[in-house]
């Protein structure tokens, strides 16, 4: 067999490993939200103001770093994604008491 025989199976692998976890992605979200609209967000990695923190997480993953500061009505928390330099992120999303209220993009 040629290399590039060898090179197109590859190329066909990898492309049906993303998609057999995309699919069994989808299926978990699925069966955790049980809400279409909202679990295609998920899928696109998108996030909003009133998102969970659960949401959250599975639409963007595990953050970098968490900044945690509880006050005496309210707990707000930064994730950080993206990590752009030392202490530097491209993606700061505040949670406060568990909801996404706002967040800082760059």
């Amino acid at each position: 067999m040629e290399w590039y025989h060898w090179l197109f199976i590859c190329i066909v692998a990898l492309v049906v490993n993303h998609w057999n976890k995309a699919k069994k992605r989808r299926a978990y979200l699925m069966n955790k939200y049980r809400n279409h609209a909202l679990v295609e967000k998920m899928m696109q990695k998108t996030f909003w103001q009133g998102q969970t923190e659960d949401q959250l997480f599975d639409s963007l993953g595990k953050p970098y770093d968490i900044d945690q500061k509880v006050l005496k009505t309210k707990t707000k928390e930064v994730w950080k994604y993206n990590k752009t330099g030392k202490s530097r992120y491209a993606l700061r999303v505040i949670v406060e008491n568990g909801i996404v209220i706002g967040w800082d993009q760059k």
